[in-house]
C-alpha cells in the first residue's frame, strides 16, 4: 500500500478530477465571491438609513426650518438594498446549481475511476484485501468527500471571503475598533489548529474503524446461512458490536475534540466583542463616528465571527474528507499490472508447456521446478491434497499471478508476451462456486461472448444438458437470477456455467472442481455435459471426486506445490503411489 498522502497531495489529486469540470466549479465560485462582497457592503447600507434617520431627528430637534424625516433618501436606500438583495438571491441559486453538477460529476469521475483501478490491479490485491473494505472506499469515501465538496467547499470559500471583506469595511469604519478585533484573531487560531492538529488522527481511525465495520457485516451476512446452521448468532453478534463500538468509540473521540473548537473560539469572540462595543459607544458619544456607522460595525464583528465559527464547525468535515481522501488516492496510486502489448495470438493450439516453473506467495516457495509438456486435445487432470497448489497452476497459465522464475509457453511463445485480453480469450473456466450475475439467464449464457445468437445460446444449453430446465421456467432464458442466484439450485448453477464455456467456445478449457459441491445424481448430469464441453479441446480439470477423471490423458499428482506423479490412470494405480492411495482411500469410502 503506498504511503499516507499529505493534504497538499490530496488536493493535487481533487484537482485533477475537477478540473475537467472547472468553466462550472469557478463559475460557481465566482458567484459565491459575489455573495460574499454584497454580504459585506450590506450593513454598512443598512446604516445609512440609520444615519439618515439620527441626522434628521437632530435637525428637527435643533429646530431647523424645514427639517423633517426625508422619506425619500430612505425609499431610494431602501430600492437600493433591495437590488443587492435580488443579486444576492440570484447568486446563491445560480452557484448552488453549478457547484452541485460540478462536484457531483466529479464524484462520477472518481468512481469511474475507482472502477477502472478495481480491473487493473493484481489478483493478488484483492486475495489480501476484504471486500467490505473496497466496498467502503467506493461508497462511504467518495460519499464523505461529495458531501465535503458539496457542503464545505463554498462555506470555506465564502467564510474566507468574507473575512477580508468584512476587514476591509471594518477598517474603513475605524481602524483603532478594527485592531482589537485582530487581536483576538491568533488566540482564536491557536486554539484552532492545536484541536485541528489533535483530532486529525482521531478522524483517520474513524475512517478506518467504518472500512472494518463494512467488512464485518457484509462476512457476516455472506455466511449468515452457516451462522444460524452452527448456532453462532450470539458469537456473530459479539462481532458485530465490538466493530461496532470500535466505531463509535472512534467517531465519540473525533467529533467531541473537534466539537470543542466552535465554543472555545465563540468564548473568545464574546469577550472581544464586548470591549470593542464598549468602546464604539464612546466613540460615538465623541462624535468620532455616527450611529449609523457603529451599527454596521456591530453587525460586521457579527460577521466576522460567522466565518471563524463556521470554519471552526466545518472542521471535522474538512478532516474527514481528509481521511476519506487519503484512502481514494492511495488506492488510486497502488501499482498496477502493466499489460504486454504483443503480437497478436490467432493460432490453432499446438502444445503448452510449463518449463523449470517456480512460484512462491510472498518469500515462502511453493513451486520449485515444475515441468509440464500438454498436446493440443489432451485432458490434464490435476489432483491433489488441500493447499497442494492444484489451482495455483491454472491461476498463473491465466496469469492471475506472475511466475518467479521459468517460463510458460503456448505454441512455445511465452504467455508473458501476450496481452492478458488474447491470453484469457483462450480460455474457458468453470469453477466449484459457479458465479451468475443478477441479469437474465440468457445474458449469463452469453457473456463469454456477447455477439452470440439466440440459436447459438440455446444450443449450447442442449448440449450442457440445460435447455430442459430452462424451459421449465416461467420467463424460459428471460427467466431472472437474483442478485447471489439463490432462486436457483446448485447443480443448474453449474450447468448453467458449463453451457456459458460452451457458448464462448474457448480453446483452452479450466474445470476447477466443478462437480465436488453435487450430489451423484446431478454429477452424472454434470459430466455428461464436460464430457461435451472438453471434446476436442485442451482441458484442464481440477478433480476432488478421481472417479471423474479416469479417462484423462495425462493425470497430475501435485503436493506442497510440486508435481510428484504423473501418468494415466492405469499406470498410476500400476505404480502404487500416491495417486493410488488418494484412489483406493475415496473408493473405500463410497
Amino acid at each position: 500500500m503506498p504511503k499516507k498522502l499529505t493534504f497538499k497531495q490530496c488536493l493535487v489529486h481533487l484537482w485533477g478530477f475537477l478540473k475537467d469540470h472547472r468553466v462550472k466549479l469557478l463559475t460557481g465560485l465566482f458567484l459565491v465571491l459575489v455573495m460574499q462582497v454584497i454580504y459585506a457592503v450590506m450593513p454598512s447600507i443598512e446604516g445609512m438609513i440609520t444615519t439618515q434617520l439620527q441626522l434628521d431627528v437632530t435637525q428637527m430637534a435643533k429646530g431647523v426650518p424645514g427639517a423633517h424625516i426625508q422619506m425619500n433618501v430612505i425609499v431610494r436606500i431602501l430600492l437600493m438594498l433591495l437590488g443587492v438583495y435580488l443579486i444576492k438571491i440570484t447568486s446563491q441559486l445560480v452557484s448552488a446549481f453549478l457547484l452541485t453538477d460540478s462536484i457531483q460529476k466529479t464524484m462520477e469521475d472518481i468512481r469511474d475511476a475507482i472502477e477502472k483501478k478495481i480491473n487493473r490491479l493484481p489478483v493478488s490485491y484483492f486475495d489480501a484485501q476484504e471486500t467490505g473494505d473496497l466496498l467502503s472506499r467506493i461508497t462511504n469515501d467518495v460519499e464523505t468527500v461529495s458531501n465535503a465538496l458539496q457542503q464545505t467547499l463554498s462555506r470555506v470559500i465564502g467564510a474566507v471571503c468574507t473575512f477580508v471583506f468584512v476587514s476591509i469595511m471594518m477598517c474603513t469604519i475605524n481602524l483603532v475598533m478594527t485592531l482589537m478585533v485582530y487581536v483576538a484573531l491568533p488566540v482564536i487560531a491557536m486554539i484552532s489548529f492545536g484541536f485541528v492538529k489533535k483530532s486529525q488522527p482521531l478522524f483517520d481511525t474513524q475512517q478506518q474503524s467504518l472500512a472494518d465495520l463494512n467488512a464485518t457485516i457484509n462476512e457476516l451476512y455472506s455466511g449468515f446461512n452457516e451462522i444460524v446452521i452452527y448456532d453462532q448468532q450470539e458469537k456473530a453478534k459479539d462481532r458485530f458490536q465490538k466493530a461496532n463500538e470500535a466505531m463509535r468509540e472512534s467517531g465519540f473521540k473525533a467529533l467531541f475534540l473537534s466539537g470543542l473548537i466552535g465554543p472555545t473560539t465563540s468564548l473568545v469572540t464574546y469577550v472581544t466583542i464586548g470591549c470593542v462595543a464598549l468602546y464604539g459607544c464612546l466613540q460615538v458619544l465623541a462624535g468620532v463616528i455616527t450611529l449609523g456607522q457603529l451599527q454596521a460595525f456591530i453587525r460586521y464583528i457579527w460577521n466576522i465571527n460567522d466565518p471563524i465559527a463556521q470554519l471552526s464547525q466545518l472542521s471535522n468535515q474538512v478532516q474527514s474528507a481528509f481521511s476519506a481522501m487519503n484512502r481514494l488516492f492511495t488506492f488510486l496510486d497502488m501499482d498496477e499490472v502493466m499489460d504486454t502489448q504483443g503480437e497478436p495470438f490467432h493460432e490453432p493450439i499446438r502444445t503448452i508447456d510449463f518449463e523449470r516453473v517456480r512460484f512462491g506467495y510472498g518469500q515462502e516457495p511453493l513451486m520449485r521446478d515444475v515441468n509440464i509438456h500438454v498436446e493440443a486435445g489432451q485432458t490434464i487432470a490435476i489432483v491433489g491434497p488441500t493447499g497442494a497448489g492444484k489451482t495455483t497452476l491454472t491461476n498463473l497459465l491465466l496469469r492471475f499471478y506472475e511466475i518467479g522464475g521459468g517460463a510458460i509457453k503456448i505454441n512455445g511463445r511465452d504467455i508473458r508476451t501476450m496481452s492478458y485480453h488474447d491470453l484469457r480469450d483462450l480460455f474457458g473456466l468453470v469453477l466449484q462456486d459457479a458465479w451468475l450475475f443478477e441479469d437474465t439467464i440468457e445474458q449469463n449464457l452469453k457473456y463469454g461472448r456477447h455477439e452470440a445468437l439466440r440459436c447459438e445460446v440455446v444450443e449450447g444449453a442442449k448440449q450442457a444438458n440445460v435447455h430442459h430446465y430452462i424451459r421449465t421456467l416461467s420467463n424460459g432464458y428471460d427467466s431472472l437470477i437474483n442478485e447471489s442466484g439463490s432462486n436457483i439450485s446448485q447443480g443448474e448453477k453449474q450447468l448453467l456455467t458449463i453451457a456459458r464455456a460452451l457458448i464462448k467456445d474457448p480453446k483452452i478449457l479450466i474445470l476447477d472442481e466443478a462437480t465436488s459441491s453435487v450430489d451423484t445424481r446431478l454429477e452424472k448430469r454434470l459430466q455428461s455435459a464436460m464430457d461435451v464441453v472438453m471434446r476436442n479441446r485442451t482441458s484442464f480439470v481440477i478433480a476432488h471426486r478421481l472417479s471423474t477423471i479416469v479417462n484423462a490423458d495425462l493425470i497430475l499428482v501435485m503436493q506442497h506445490g510440486d508435481i510428484v506423479e504423473s501418468g494415466t490412470h492405469e499406470a498410476l494405480l500400476e505404480k502404487g503411489g500416491e495417486y493410488a492411495k488418494l484412489y483406493n482411500a475415496q473408493f473405500a469410502q463410497e
